[in-house]
């Protein structure tokens, strides 16, 4: 019996077929082979066709099929995964009316911010445990009032898992993790916000559907189902933001439980029990996928913008030519040249809009103390692993001033934490263990969906044989060193305010 689970990225769409009777992944794929483009019509802007995501779903279907050798006609019920906050827009026949404005797109922020003093500072924290801030609920606010004439049009806004689930299905519909993530969840009743879609002028009509992450979501439309060779009884039984998603790729579902990726962004999310926020809305909460009324489980988010893209850059910007570009490997052996601290090189990742470890406010990205003699391709490479790494753990200690904390961290080992460096560093810096494991968001997808389509009595055996590949521990003089590293750079932080 076989699950699919889709995995939808700002860089590619990936995907993987869970056997759940053999309990191990079969086939994967990544839809572009290159990575997708971000467009950036102004600055501060990010954009991409939600038609461009659904054509490379439908070809990395096919080529699970083609090149793979799976029989979709096995697949059973599929798993959306799917990067967060983004907006889109379609009309009623789900065509999108607007490119999607995604995570990173930083034009919102301003009219969250306003909204959160209009409705007021204290209702926002008790009610959303945060400020609308650049997030979904925002996007819509901008286009409200900037292109008043496509808003008029919209019958539905979604994010983009919603996106990918309707042109499956058909049907347009949301979870209530997918709008907190929107900032428009009311943490105290349990319900949509409605107060705050009234307090910001949206139409709360075009709100979709509200169906549970787990369970029978959606069946498969007979049209798409002949399409890309599955059964007419296909469903969707699970979907979830890419960092709920990788928490549960993780099995990392109960109180003090850390999970952490650093793919386009970088991510710690650690599990509460409880309704946890930062009253300068630096680090974020939102419902965790497996979240009910018998036990509350939220996510405290911490998000750094430019990690894997900036690893992307680097790799652009070192090789000779966009046709010939260096292996991520190379990029890799190269940090391992240089030593702790790159000669006193420092990387500031903030080049990929606003961050919200600054209240969603821009800081100076770059290098400092650049010198031409000393630092070489190994420091730049190295300076850039231990910039992201530093920005992450400036996070990492607004989560325990909060009281959300813990000293074993897990990951997939995949992106940056394959460099044997960036896993260095990052140990030392955060003073943790961590625990890396061989899966996929695409793979958890696939398990959720097992767990969701009633295969699997609880997601605890859904995961019973994920396999943890290794544990890395800091030690103390690396620790140390890092500790007076880390130091220095956080105090040459420049931001505009």
């Amino acid at each position: 019996m076989y699950f699919l689970g889709i995995d939808l990225g700002s860089s590619s769409v990936k995907l993987s077929v869970f056997d759940a009777e053999q309990g191990n992944c079969i086939a994967s794929v990544t839809m572009p082979e290159s990575e997708m483009e971000i467009n950036a019509p102004k600055f501060g802007w990010a954009e991409q066709d939600p038609e461009l995501w659904w054509q490379y779903t439908k070809e990395g279907i096919k080529a699970l099929g083609a090149k793979h050798h799976v029989k979709l006609s096995r697949i059973k019920a599929i798993g959306i995964a799917y990067q967060m906050h983004g907006l889109v827009l379609t009309d009623a026949n789900l065509k999108p009316i607007r490119p999607a404005i995604i995570w990173c797109d930083s034009r919102a922020a301003v009219y969250g911010s306003q909204a959160y003093q209009q409705i007021g500072e204290d209702y926002c924290q008790n009610t959303l445990l945060g400020s609308p801030g650049n997030f979904t609920a925002a996007k819509l606010k901008w286009v409200q009032e900037h292109q008043p004439e496509v808003l008029e049009k919209a019958a539905y806004m979604m994010l983009p898992g919603d996106f990918i689930a309707a042109k499956l299905s058909g049907i347009a519909q949301t979870t209530a993790s997918g709008l907190s993530e929107a900032t428009l969840w009311n943490f105290k009743e349990g319900r949509l916000a409605n107060e705050i879609m009234e307090g910001m002028q949206l139409p709360v009509e075009i709100v979709p559907e509200i169906v549970p992450n787990f369970g029978e979501q959606a069946k498969i439309s007979h049209t798409v189902a002949n399409e890309l060779g599955f059964s007419d009884d296909v469903i969707i039984s699970y979907r979830g933001g890419d960092q709920p998603n990788n928490a549960l790729s993780l099995n990392t579902l109960q109180p003090g439980e850390i999970a952490t990726t650093a793919g386009t962004s970088a991510v710690i999310y650690a599990v509460s029990d409880k309704d946890t926020y930062d009253k300068q809305n630096r680090v974020n909460t939102f419902l965790h996928i497996n979240n009910s009324e018998q036990k509350k489980r939220n996510g405290v988010m911490v998000c750094i913008n430019g990690s894997g893209i900036l690893y992307q850059w680097l790799r652009k910007t070192l090789s000779t030519s966009s046709s010939d570009l260096i292996a991520y490997e190379q990029l890799n052996q190269l940090a391992q040249k240089a030593k702790p601290g790159s000669k006193g090189l420092r990387f500031y990742p903030f080049g990929n809009g606003v961050e919200r470890i600054f209240n969603n406010k821009s800081a100076s990205s770059g290098l400092e103390f650049l010198n031409f003699n000393m630092h070489h391709s190994e420091e730049l490479v190295r300076s850039a692993c231990e910039g992201i790494v530093f920005a992450l753990n400036f996070g990492f200690d607004i989560m325990k001033d909060i009281g959300v904390s813990g000293k074993v961290v897990r990951a997939g080992k995949a992106n940056l934490f394959l460099s044997p460096v960036f896993r260095e560093i990052f140990v030392n810096t955060t003073n943790t263990s961590l625990e890396l494991y061989n899966t996929s968001g695409a793979e958890g997808a696939a398990r959720g969906a097992a767990y969701g389509a009633g295969y699997y009595a609880s997601l605890n055996e859904a995961f019973s044989n994920l396999e943890k590949l290794n544990q890395l521990e800091p030690t103390k003089d690396l620790t140390e060193q890092y500790q007076e590293i880390y130091s220095h750079w956080k105090n040459h932080i420049k931001t505009d305010f």
